[in-house]
């Protein structure tokens, strides 16, 4: 478990992790990055309080590093990676095991189930759960077991990340796209089980969603450059909304200055139709059944747009520059740059 600034998410992620019922021996292991908040000496106090817990240094923050950094200190054949943003359902460290021994798989994944506490956090959670909102990978709401593309989180046999190389330190977001690409690629399989489910609790304010967006679509674009049309058909429609919407501003300009009249400018006007249909299917689904209160209804209206567009926008500074240093940095305070 890569941890960050998490203290008010991180025990009840370690407690659902401890709370799994194995019939092997298991540990631990929490890679600590530099936290500001009080985490690590949480962490500290839970692993005093709790041997199964070991804790290694991530002074770096990097999620691909600190991962392997705890699991070049772990000890067992099977890795299970977790996240101190989510907990794991009762049962999922034994039903992966089963999945991963019956099917014979690699890397093995279930649902993510995102919930939140607040009106802006449910809104987010519920935009998480839908196709809408994330473009539905088999990991955000599917029902049918079978291969995949990648798997949330994962639990890997620990011989086959060995073989591959464990995650690429290189890679700040999509680093587990881009291992089960390459554990593909080597000739094994990673599968999906909808029955293994872990809550996630997404960010808390809309600027912090906005910068993890923008880092994970910056991210996605330097996955573009490297692996080309590998990448899914459903990561280039934030981006083309992006220039669509661009687009449709500069048209807009130019009708008000009067540059673009007349039968240009009729024929310009065709590029308001897809802004004007998002713009419907915004409204459409913050009014959809289940939507919530009116409060959380109204953050769906800008949570949407949020999403799409700063993944759009971080996508499209990746493919045309690299992603470079871009870091997540919705959980760093107003810091954008890389820690030391």
């Amino acid at each position: 478990m890569p941890v960050l600034n998490e203290r008010a998410y991180l025990e009840h992620a370690v407690a659902s992790v401890l709370r799994q019922q194995l019939e092997v021996p298991a540990e631990l292991v929490l890679a600590l990055g530099p936290s500001t908040d009080g985490t690590t000496e949480l962490a500290q106090r839970l692993a005093a309080d709790d041997d199964r817990i070991r804790l290694v240094d991530n002074p770096a923050a990097h999620i691909p590093v600190g991962l392997n950094r705890a699991i070049r200190a772990s000890r067992y054949s099977t890795v299970i990676r977790v996240d101190a943003h989510s907990e794991l359902s009762s049962g999922y460290a034994a039903r992966a095991l089963e999945t991963l021994e019956r099917t014979g798989s690699a890397n093995v994944g279930g649902v993510m189930r995102a919930e939140g506490r607040t009106p802006f956090q449910k809104a987010v959670a519920r935009l998480y759960n839908s196709p809408i909102g994330l473009g539905g990978g088999a990991y955000h709401g599917g029902a049918t077991e079978g291969e995949a593309e990648s798997a949330y989180l994962g639990v890997m046999r620990r011989d086959v990340l060995d073989e591959v190389g464990l995650f690429d330190e290189t890679i700040r977001r999509g680093e587990d796209w881009e291992l089960n690409l390459r554990i593909r690629r080597a000739g094994h399989r990673v599968w999906f089980d909808p029955r293994l489910s872990v809550t996630y609790w997404p960010r808390e304010s809309w600027l912090r969603l906005a910068r993890q967006f923008r880092a994970t679509g910056a991210w996605r674009g330097e996955l573009v450059r490297r692996y080309g049309r590998r990448n899914g058909i459903r990561y280039f429609a934030p981006p083309v909304l992006v220039l669509l919407l661009g687009l449709a501003i500069v048209v807009g300009i130019l009708q008000l200055t009067g540059v673009l009249d007349g039968t240009a400018s009729l024929v310009a006007s065709a590029v308001y139709l897809p802004v004007a249909a998002y713009a419907l299917l915004d409204v459409a689904v913050a009014l959809a059944p289940g939507g919530g209160s009116i409060r959380q209804r109204l953050w769906t209206l800008a949570v949407l747009p949020t999403m799409h567009l700063s993944w759009g926008i971080g996508f499209i500074g990746g493919v045309l520059s690299g992603a470079r240093d871009t870091v997540d940095a919705s959980r760093l305070g107003t810091r954008n740059t890389p820690l030391p």
